[in-house]
Order: C-alpha cells, then sequence, then structure tokens
C-alpha cells in the first residue's frame, strides 16, 4: 500500500482514500475516499526546466569539459605553469633587490620591466630655472584669464560662480608668481629688458 505526500493509500482492490485518524480533541476523522483520476496539489510534479536549472548553477560547475581534462594527468601534478613563472619572477625581484643598483640583473628567464633596470631619463634632470619658467608659463595664463573675467565683470556681465573665484584669486596668483621671482607681467625680477 504506497502512500503519497498528502496522506492518500491506495488498497488492494484499486480504490484510493486517506485513512481514519483521531484528533487532537480525541474524536476519530472518518475514512475519506479519493474519486479516481484526482491528484491533490501536494502530489503534483513540479516542473523542472533543464535549460532554467543549468542556467541558475552555471557559475558552480566551472569550465565545461574541464572535467576530463583534470584527469589527463596521471602524475597528480596539475599544470600550474603560471604560477612556476610567477614564483620565479618573484625570485628575480627579490635578487635585484638585495644586489646593488649599480649591477646589471641577469637571469635565465625572460626580461621582466622589474629586472631591467634603466638610467632616469635626462629630461628629467632639468635645470630648476626651466621648471620655474614652466610654472611661471601657467600662473600667467591663469592670471591672464582671471583679469580677463574680471574685465567681463565689470562691464556688467554676469558670471558663473566657478569664474568668480579666479578673479578672487587674482591676488593668490600674483603672489605665487613673485614666490618664484617673476614679476605681475611675467618677466624676471632681475631683468632690466
Amino acid at each position: 500500500m504506497p502512500e503519497t505526500k498528502s496522506g492518500i493509500i491506495t488498497s488492494e482492490s484499486g480504490e484510493r482514500h486517506i485513512p481514519a485518524s483521531k484528533r487532537a480533541d480525541g474524536s476519530t476523522r472518518r475514512e475519506i475516499k479519493i474519486r479516481p483520476g484526482y491528484k491533490p496539489p501536494e502530489d503534483v510534479e513540479v516542473y523542472k526546466n533543464r535549460a532554467a536549472e543549468s542556467w541558475k548553477t552555471r557559475g558552480s560547475g566551472g569550465v565545461p569539459g574541464a572535467e576530463g581534462l583534470r584527469d589527463d594527468n596521471p602524475d597528480g601534478s596539475d599544470s600550474k605553469t603560471s604560477s612556476n613563472k610567477n614564483a620565479k619572477r618573484r625570485e628575480a625581484r627579490k635578487k635585484a633587490k638585495t644586489t646593488s643598483p649599480q649591477e646589471p640583473v641577469l637571469s635565465s628567464s625572460a626580461p621582466t620591466k622589474s629586472s631591467i633596470q634603466t638610467l632616469p631619463p635626462s629630461d628629467a634632470l632639468l635645470d630648476p630655472l626651466a621648471e620655474k619658467e614652466k610654472q611661471a608659463r601657467n600662473l600667467r595664463k591663469k592670471l591672464r584669464q582671471a583679469k580677463d573675467l574680471m574685465d567681463r565683470k565689470e562691464s556688467g556681465e554676469n558670471l558663473l560662480p566657478e569664474q568668480l573665484e579666479k578673479v578672487i584669486k587674482i591676488n593668490e596668483l600674483v603672489r605665487q608668481l613673485d614666490s618664484l621671482g617673476f614679476g605681475a607681467n611675467g618677466q624676471l625680477k632681475g631683468d632690466a629688458s
């Protein structure tokens, strides 16, 4: 007599019924006959779409076909060549740090960015006067723009808040030019020309 989730029992004669039972208050519940063909909701099998199931579990299975590749290594060593290469690179970096900076580092593997030592470019060794001139050029440009905005404001034009901030910073720009050794017009203070 197989029983279903809903408690329906099929007798030897093929009739289906829910057996009699006792209630919590002690009274008896009579046997209920089930008409042929009726399937209660508890017994209805839920439809499972295989495509939807595979979509839900798409991230947990790994790469399709990778199961067979994993068994191909009989010696048990996974192919971790990339991790071995990274370990070699780390060792080369450590050796490069421990050796003196004048000695070039030669390694048997292909050179990496960290193992090749390069000299600083000649442009990085600019003289301080050129750097000051560059900063002064930038400050002169900002000062010229701020003065143009101030003229526009005096002519009655409405300015945006950002533009008003530039007008307010005119004195600060002049002070920065002065600290670099340049006048408000952008000429070196020592130059008479």
